[in-house]
């Protein structure tokens, strides 16, 4: 029998699921068979259209009618909604993705993680960076010892979207439905391919900046306040002894979705940007310099289910290689990372460089 899907959230994470659970039939025939059962959200015009949109069998305007229904619950809504409608899931049973980060607060993702131990079923955190085949390819060589002891660890996330001012106000500008701003949204990302890549963090340091402290509702009539960050950065200790700087901003002019990461250790470096994710520099012991690997080769992570060497893969490939790799391991009943674990641990971090900048001190992770 095919897995039927329920979804949270229509809008852009919305459209990326969608379009991936479409895909993994086409591209990836031992992925389950799955089926897009139902779409959850308040707005039913906006509802009705985007279901027969995205592909979704029917509509329900209220996450409790929908989470002990289906097979396989996804909460892509905004990040105050994904501690409530997750763990009810969980408790009937029921697999859960979970969009990044994994909630607001501390607290809540530590409920989450409780809720996901105590129900015994696969668990997803959203952080689809991990499935670009050149992080893959970076993991593989990282595990291999090509570049040696790892040294270095250097992650920026870098937008622009919110460099004007006079940008409107969203759900993301509030601590009460966003819970942090640059470094929950994107921060959570660099922190968890520096803990997927390098290993776990020991202590931070870190400092928050609003640059902007409100802006105007969609239609003019009013400005809002803006209470979160709208930049971050941190200086961290893994425990394997390593040291890292890591950046995020929403507020990088000219960079739209530049999400870097660079290591080096003791035999080599890696390099890698989001903005050109079929390649991954590399420099080994036995190079004068970098050399810029392709990663689209048959033998690359998740390449022998594309096109022909050569034929690059884009932003939205990420999705499908995480959801046949989510919805694989429910079927099989199988361990899946990144879990809520994960999602629990990248949560940690990025408390504690919130609490660094509170106190104005290094602390524990």
């Amino acid at each position: 029998m095919p897995l039927s899907v329920g979804v949270l959230g229509y809008r852009f994470m919305g459209e990326a699921h969608a379009n991936a659970l479409a895909r993994l039939p086409m591209f990836f025939p031992d992925a389950p068979a799955v089926e897009r059962s139902v779409l959850v959200g308040r707005d039913e015009t906006a509802l009705a259209d985007a279901a027969d949109r995205l592909g979704f069998e029917r509509t329900a305007t209220d996450w409790h009618d929908v989470v002990d229904e289906v097979d396989v619950f996804y909460n892509l809504g905004p990040n105050h909604l994904h501690v409530d409608p997750s763990i009810a899931a969980l408790e009937a049973g029921t697999p859960v993705l979970c969009e990044k980060p994994l909630a607001p607060t501390l607290d809540g993702a530590e409920r989450m993680a409780d809720a996901a131990a105590t129900a015994g079923v696969p668990t997803a955190t959203a952080f689809n960076y991990r499935f670009v085949p050149a992080i893959q390819y970076a993991k593989r060589l990282l595990d291999d010892g090509v570049i040696g002891d790892v040294r270095h660890f250097r992650g920026r996330y870098l937008q622009d979207w919110l460099v004007d001012a006079d940008a409107p106000w969203s759900w993301r500008n509030s601590v009460d439905l966003a819970g942090s701003g640059a470094l929950g949204d994107l921060g959570a990302h660099t922190v968890d391919l520096a803990r997927f890549l390098v290993g776990d963090v020991e202590r931070v340091s870190g400092q928050l900046r609003t640059f902007v402290d409100e802006r105007p509702v969609e239609d003019g009539s009013e400005t809002r306040p803006v209470s979160v960050d709208d930049a971050y950065s941190a200086q961290v200790a893994f425990e394997n002894g390593a040291m890292g700087t890591l950046e995020g901003t929403r507020m990088a002019t000219g960079r739209q979705n530049d999400h870097t990461i660079e290591i080096e250790g003791t035999r080599g470096a890696l390099s890698f940007s989001l903005e050109r994710l079929n390649e991954l520099r590399v420099r080994t012991e036995d190079d004068r310099g970098f050399q810029r690997v392709l990663v689209t080769d048959e033998d690359d992570p998740y390449l022998d289910h594309w096109w022909p060497p050569g034929h690059v893969l884009g932003w939205e490939h990420t999705f499908v290689h995480e959801n046949y790799e989510f919805l694989s391991a429910v079927a099989d009943g199988t361990a899946y990372s990144p879990s809520f674990a994960d999602g629990l641990a990248v949560q940690r971090v990025l408390d504690a460089i919130a609490r660094s900048d509170e106190r104005g001190e290094r602390v524990s992770v």
